[in-house]
């Protein structure tokens, strides 16, 4: 089993909207596809910066998930 970064994906969801962020990484590094299906390039410590309240409950709307895929995310 492969427990490397590029394995796994971030899902934080809004429990309001209903609408999901995903965060992964590929060959190039983080990347985040927004709500709307947007992708923007992102450094770990970006990552970080939105994943952290989401998990500290100071976005209490926020419902974090992480997935584990075996052949990587992408």
């Amino acid at each position: 089993m492969r427990l490397t970064n590029d394995t796994y994906l971030i899902l934080i969801s809004s429990a309001k909207s209903g609408k999901t962020e995903r965060y992964y990484r590929d060959k190039d590094g983080w990347l985040k596809v927004s709500m709307r299906g947007r992708e923007f390039r992102m450094t770990a410590e970006q990552v970080l910066n939105h994943l952290l309240p989401a998990m500290a409950g100071i976005s209490p709307h926020a419902i974090v998930r992480v997935e584990h895929h075996e052949q990587g995310v992408v």
